[in-house]
């Protein structure tokens, strides 16, 4: 079984608002690369995200299914993309400060993908779900305001990139809306 754990400057509520999108799943999954459809119902159990693996042209429908689901703490999925196999995904998330701490276990449940030793198929998996929390942290830390800087806002810092465009300085804006008011009351008088 491969593990993952990533610390996230969100809320455990916004990892799971990201999960209960099944539309946006093929952007934070590494090999997901389309989605076909997603239940009504997901993700309640037994409901499913209809998606396709790979690249084109050489793609695989595939679909996931929901087995557990219990937000904010945890999330359990069945992966099926035969001929590759079946495999088990559990993501817990905890809070931690002002963030939360989110681990990513996934395991073969079924196929060839269980004949490849341990130890191979942890390599392999160990780097796609450090590159899949990656991607939730990027999706969960932008969805609400925040305290603690981001994953998008650390990696600009230590690149050295400017902050995105959107992004407001951490100036007076208060101290600004006071005096735009202040001078349009002067206009007016």
């Amino acid at each position: 079984m491969s593990c993952n754990v990533r610390e996230m400057a969100c809320a455990p509520e916004s990892v799971f608002e990201v999960l209960a999108d099944g539309w946006v799943f093929p952007t934070w999954v590494v090999g997901a690369s389309r989605m076909r459809d997603v239940d009504a119902d997901w993700p309640a159990v037994g409901a499913k995200l209809h998606h396709s693996f790979g690249a084109w042209p050489m793609l695989i429908d595939d679909e996931t299914t929901s087995t557990e689901w219990n937000p904010p703490h945890r999330a359990v999925m069945v992966a099926s993309g035969w001929p590759i196999g079946e495999a088990r995904v559990a993501i817990d998330v905890k809070p931690r400060g002002a963030g939360c701490v989110v681990r990513l276990q996934e395991e073969a449940v079924a196929g060839p993908g269980r004949l490849i030793p341990p130890f191979l198929l942890d390599l392999m998996l160990h780097a796609r779900n450090a590159e899949t929390l990656h991607r939730l942290a990027y999706l969960a830390e932008g969805r609400h305001p925040r305290t603690d800087e981001s994953t998008a806002e650390r990696e600009n810092a230590e690149t050295g990139r400017p902050p995105s465009p959107d992004v407001e300085p951490e100036e007076d804006v208060a101290g600004d809306a006071a005096a735009a008011a202040e001078a349009a009351e002067g206009r007016r008088a």
